[in-house]
C-alpha cells in the first residue's frame, strides 16, 4: 500500500510539471487593459460634394483667418499677440461662442474700428461678404468641416476673375496685398499675378514643389480643384478674363 501511495504522489507531481511546461500558445492570454493607449478617432472623410448652403471651415474660414490674422507679429504660434493663436481649428474655436455667434470674439474683432479693428491697418479690412461668411460658419455650429468638389471641378471654363482671383483673395492676399506685400509680392492685381504665374513661382508654391516656398503655408495647401483650375488658366495663356 505504501508503494502504491508513493507511485500516486509521483504521478501527481509529474502531472503538475507537465501543466507548467504547457506552451504559452495553448494557454489563455490575459490582457492588462489599463495599459492600452486610447486611439484617437479617425478624422471624418470630407463630404464628396460641397453644398452651397454650408460654410466649410477648411475651405473657407481657415484660409481667411490664417492669411489675414495668423501672420508673424500677430496671431501665429510664435507671436500669439494678446495670448491668441489663430493658426488652426483648436485655437480658433476658443474665440467662438456657438450659443451667441455675434458675441464671439472672432466675429466682434472683425467689426471693430480704429486700433481695435482686426486685421489692423494697413492690412485691408474684411469685406462684408467675408464677415458674413465667418458669422454664418459660427451660426452653423462652427464645425471643423471640409468638402471636396473634385468630381464637379470645371477646368475648361476657367477665367481669371471667376476662377483664379477669388482663390488668391481667400488664401493669399491677406499676406500679399498692396498694404502688406510679403516678400514684396502683391497678388491683388492681375499684372503681378501674371508675372508670378509666368515665371513658375505661383504654381510651384501652391503645389509645394521642391525649391519653392510652400503656400499658403508648409502645413496647408490649396484643394486639388483650385490647383487644377489655376494650372488650366496658366496653360490657356493667363488671360485677364
Amino acid at each position: 500500500m505504501r508503494l502504491l501511495g508513493s507511485i500516486f504522489v509521483i504521478f501527481l507531481f509529474l502531472s503538475c510539471l507537465n501543466d507548467k511546461n504547457t506552451p504559452l500558445a495553448d494557454q489563455p492570454v490575459v490582457v492588462d487593459t489599463t495599459t492600452i493607449p486610447t486611439i484617437p478617432p479617425i478624422p471624418s472623410t470630407p463630404a464628396a460634394n460641397c453644398s452651397a448652403d454650408t460654410v466649410y471651415f477648411q475651405q473657407s474660414v481657415l484660409p481667411l483667418i490664417t492669411s489675414n490674422c495668423a501672420m508673424s507679429g500677430c496671431h501665429d504660434a510664435i507671436s500669439k499677440k494678446d495670448g491668441v493663436i489663430l493658426t488652426d481649428y483648436t485655437n480658433i474655436i476658443r474665440e467662438v461662442k456657438v450659443s451667441n455667434p455675434t458675441s464671439s470674439d472672432l466675429y466682434k474683432c472683425l467689426n471693430e474700428t480704429g486700433e481695435d479693428r482686426m486685421p489692423p491697418a494697413p492690412a485691408a479690412e474684411f469685406s462684408l461678404t467675408q464677415k458674413a461668411l465667418v458669422l454664418k460658419w459660427i451660426q452653423q455650429g462652427a464645425k471643423n468641416n471640409s468638402c471636396s468638389n473634385t468630381a464637379n471641378c470645371d477646368t475648361v471654363n476657367v477665367t481669371y476673375s471667376a476662377s483664379v482671383a477669388p482663390v488668391l483673395k481667400t488664401y493669399c492676399v491677406g499676406c500679399h496685398s498692396a498694404a502688406s506685400p510679403s516678400a514684396g509680392i502683391d497678388l491683388s492685381t492681375y499684372a503681378v499675378v501674371k508675372v508670378q504665374a509666368a515665371n513658375g513661382r505661383l504654381i510651384g508654391s501652391i503645389t509645394h514643389a521642391v525649391g519653392y516656398k510652400p503656400m499658403p503655408s508648409a502645413t496647408s495647401r490649396l484643394g486639388s480643384c483650385e490647383i487644377s483650375q489655376i494650372q488650366a488658366w496658366i496653360t490657356k495663356g493667363m488671360l485677364n478674363n
